[in-house]
């Protein structure tokens, strides 16, 4: 198989891989859903079951490549690896074919998945990083290093004769998805020419009411946040959660992959991803992240269900609309004024709101900006340069810095209105929002 240059370049140079691949048949690969694995014997089998319903001739170019992963015996407890060494044994029944070994392991539920899946065509691999000596690194594992296990290995297996585009899907073990699922990404990657997306998605309900709220107030938080970046005009504003996102070859390799963070790995590498193209936005399928409460990393879904659970009212609280209209007045001089020098535009923001001001010092905006201009002579490409400069994580730092600096948190459904009232506002006048209130001395 000839693999194109650039890709056998970043292969060679920064992929890792270590571990061998468990598969069968490997012809015609045009897609790959790459699936971190950690204590997931109970979920695993169902998400499988769930991408063998997808149409067959999605199934037929596609292959699942499950990294279970674990830490050494001394940071890896031993029913993480014994639930780990279980799914390894259930992911080589399927690479096999052998049921009846199956079945003398596991319970009845989960042979008819595994059933359903062998009947289905779904082609399934997997990678042992969790078994004695094959562990993941002590330092910068974690599910980072489990995602770009998986997608630097799908780099050496696609069918690079056909020409059809190279997709590779990011998904959650614990992540159920739709019967159209597969189609309905390649066909938007194809149709609107995508090289980054994300899927919509809806973390499944809770029986529990308590539950239920806890992960109803987490969607509401990260959806606020995304309308808010887009009423601000943020090229950030997309979802950053690691079960919805999907890229081409291209792509991945343009950006050095995936990262090998511990938490957080795909906020990094989405905002990378948007330096070097658009991140579209899928909404003709959606995945079905799970609320189970976790504490495996120091935030996310499973974090914040056990912050709500043991916090309660606390957590109904989102960031005040006007960080946003900061933000908003903030990016568009920044971009109205690409003439001006550092400390001009220094004072521009001074002007929008002392505090952002403040933030831009810190982050000494106005000399980063005097040495982007001196490199960058066409508008357009200066442009691109202040985005990737002031990019998803200083947008983040912006906006926790004036939460904590003039304009605290204010009550869900009393935030979620005045961001509604405003965006509104704007529609009708066609104009910008009168300007922040000053809240810190020049």
């Amino acid at each position: 198989m000839v693999m194109p240059r650039h890709i056998s370049r970043y292969v060679e140079k920064y992929a890792c891989d270590a571990w061998p691949l468990v598969s069968g048949p490997l012809a015609g690969v045009d897609q790959v859903v790459a699936m971190p694995a950690l204590a997931e014997r109970d979920c695993i089998f169902s998400t499988l079951a769930a991408l063998s319903r997808n149409h067959a001739g999605e199934i037929r170019r596609t292959l699942v490549i499950c990294v279970v992963n674990n830490r050494r015996p001394r940071l890896a407890v031993s029913d993480i690896r014994e639930n780990n060494r279980e799914t390894i044994l259930g992911l080589n029944a399927l690479v096999r074919g052998d049921l009846p070994s199956a079945e003398r392991l596991t319970d009845g539920s989960l042979v008819a998945n595994l059933r359903e899946i062998l009947n289905n065509g779904l082609r399934v691999a997997y990678i042992d990083a969790s078994s004695p000596g094959n562990e993941i690194p002590d330092k910068g594992g974690g599910v980072g290093m489990a995602r770009k296990i998986g997608m630097d290995k799908s780099l050496k297996l696609f069918d690079y004769v056909n020409p059809a585009a190279k997709l590779i899907f990011c998904l959650d073990a614990d992540t159920q998805v739709e019967s159209n699922y597969l189609s309905a990404v390649r066909a938007s990657f194809e149709r609107e020419g995508m090289k980054a997306a994300v899927i919509a998605y809806a973390h499944r309900g809770s029986s529990d009411s308590v539950h239920a709220a806890a992960i109803r107030s987490y969607e509401i938080f990260l959806r606020y946040y995304v309308l808010g970046l887009r009423y601000a005009g943020s090229p950030y504003a997309f979802h950053t959660v690691g079960s919805t996102m999907a890229c081409t070859a291209d792509a991945y390799v343009a950006v050095r992959g995936m990262n090998t963070r511990e938490a957080a790995e795909d906020f990094y590498f989405l905002t990378k991803l948007a330096k070097v193209c658009d991140i579209g936005t899928i909404t003709t399928t959606e995945v079905h992240p799970s609320a189970r409460r976790s504490n495996r990393v120091p935030f996310g879904t499973g974090r914040q269900m056990i912050r709500f659970l043991e916090e309660g009212k606390r957590e109904y609280m989102l960031y005040d609309p006007q960080v946003f209209l900061i933000l908003k007045q903030w990016l568009a001089a920044a971009n109205s004024f690409p003439d001006r020098g550092g400390r001009e535009l220094q004072m521009v923001a001074d002007e929008i709101d002392s505090g952002l001001g403040a933030f831009l010092r810190i982050k000494r905006f106005g000399e980063a900006w005097d040495a982007i201009r001196g490199n960058c002579r066409d508008c357009a490409v200066l442009k691109r340069q202040f985005s990737a400069w002031f990019d998803g994580f200083k947008t983040l730092k912006l906006i926790h810095f004036l939460t904590e600096n003039g304009y605290p948190r204010m009550a869900m459904f009393a935030a979620v209105g005045q961001l509604l009232e405003m965006m509104k506002q704007e529609r009708l006048s066609g104009t910008a929002p009168l300007s922040c209130r000053r809240h810190l001395s020049p």
